[in-house]
């Protein structure tokens, strides 16, 4: 096993753990700890992009380079998501059965215009 792989396995694990107990702890009214919950959440999260960068580092990748169409993707993804999930919360809390399938099946055919998006349409000889 290589360095860069168990470094990412074992930071990678403990900045999930963190996060997602930050995460339940913040979530679950019943245990009264939102603060705490709130800031192991976001120390999960730097753990895991520092790990994330770090890896980077140690496979000797290139810098990241940002363009208009990664960030077209990433506003597009984000929508599709919100889209779906808001789909969802209709379907489940609110009892909107119609209006939440509507509402996620509109979120899928985003997610997948993005596969569109990125790949493109490719005219076959």
């Amino acid at each position: 096993m290589k360095k860069s792989s168990l470094f990412v396995m074992m930071f990678g694990t403990t900045g999930m753990l963190l996060f997602s107990l930050g995460m339940c702890m913040a979530l679950i009214s019943q245990w009264q700890v939102m603060p705490l919950g709130i800031f192991l959440g976001c120390l999960g999260m730097a753990l895991l992009l520092i790990t994330w960068l770090i890896y980077r580092k140690m496979e000797y990748k290139k810098t990241i380079r940002i363009s208009l169409k990664q960030i077209g993707a990433a506003c597009i993804g984000i929508c599709g998501t919100l889209t779906f999930g808001a789909g969802m919360c209709f379907s489940m809390l609110w009892e909107e059965l119609v209006a939440g399938i509507l509402l996620g099946v509109i979120g899928i055919f985003v997610l997948l215009g993005m596969i569109v998006f990125l790949v493109g349409i490719k005219k076959e000889a």
